[in-house]
């Protein structure tokens, strides 16, 4: 009995399955909380208060650019958060199993933050940072006739920003886009397992597969703290990414001179603009993204891990 107990403890889902699992949670949520990134970014970009709130930012885009403006992006958009999901379950699981304790097979909360703020780097560099510039120079542009803009989709929008600013254009903002996966990423996987075993007493191997009510549940308290934590990277990184190195002097010169030109010209509340889009959009999108993964990952658990030691 304590081999075959030993035995059941020690499996876990694979990597491949987690990453698999991610991605097919980041289309879902692709696809339904859209329109609330292209707000965000819209009243990060907003210097000159055009917009009133979250409500006036869509109403006016709807009725000035069509109600299909407000999925503008949609595909880079959902192509880095498949991407980024796989990237992101797949990486944390490899490295999760690198810091557990050799001797037991556990892992501390600090292994798995460490884990988590890992994944959230390698993420930040492999597929955010180029995706995300591409998609807010996209939102950026405002008008209805296609002739009028300079990017005429993400292909092309990639292929104009490397000719016009180097390879590297397609990296800016990557500093604080780094500061702001990997700290939402290590609470992230933390608090999600915390809420796991507070409500539902869910633990990974134990064969226990949650309702997508509970996952939804578990994944939008983990995906709330983030960003409040993380605003002004979000805001500084937005700010690097939507100026273009083609235009002249650039007018935040990094991470640091970004922060202290928005506190010193627009205020500290400045620094958290689109903080209320961003709590719309995130905490829903990870219990959306929560929903669709455990589901995956709960059947392969009950099925191949949880029966195999019975």
């Amino acid at each position: 009995m304590a081999d075959r107990n030993d035995q059941k403890s020690t499996k876990t889902i694979p990597p491949y399955m987690k990453a698999v699992s991610g991605s097919l949670g980041g289309v879902v949520e692709a696809s339904c909380l859209q329109p609330i990134d292209v707000i965000k970014t819209r009243l990060q970009l907003d210097r000159s208060s055009s917009y009133k709130g979250i409500v006036h930012c869509g109403t006016t885009i709807a009725r000035n650019e069509g109600l299909r403006a407000l999925w503008k992006g949609l595909t880079p958009f959902a192509t880095h958060l498949t991407l980024k999901y796989a990237l992101r379950m797949g990486s944390n699981a490899v490295l999760q199993s690198a810091v557990k304790d050799s001797e037991t097979g556990n892992l501390s909360h600090y292994g798995r933050m460490v884990a988590g703020f890992g994944a959230g780097v390698l993420e930040a560099l492999v597929i955010v940072t180029p995706f995300e510039v591409v998609k807010i120079r996209l939102q950026q542009q405002r008008g209805l006739s296609p002739e009028l803009l300079k990017y005429k989709g993400p292909v092309n929008c990639a292929r104009m920003i490397i000719r016009e600013e180097g390879l590297f254009g397609l990296w800016a903002g990557a500093t604080p886009t780094i500061m702001r996966n990997g700290t939402n990423q290590a609470a992230m996987f933390t608090a999600k397992n915390a809420f796991d075993g507070i409500l539902w007493r869910k633990h990974e191997g134990d064969g226990q597969m949650l309702l997508p009510w509970q996952s939804m549940i578990s994944g939008f308290l983990a995906g709330t703290a983030g960003p409040v934590c993380t605003g002004p990277f979000d805001v500084v990184k937005t700010r690097l990414m939507a100026q273009s190195r083609s235009g002249g002097e650039l007018k935040y010169k990094g991470l640091f001179h970004a922060i202290g030109t928005i506190y010193a010209e627009e205020g500290l509340r400045a620094l958290w603009k689109g903080l209320l889009p961003r709590l719309m959009r995130i905490p829903p999108g990870q219990a959306i993204v929560w929903a669709v993964a455990d589901q995956v990952t709960g059947f392969y658990e009950k099925r191949y891990i949880h029966n195999a030691t019975l």
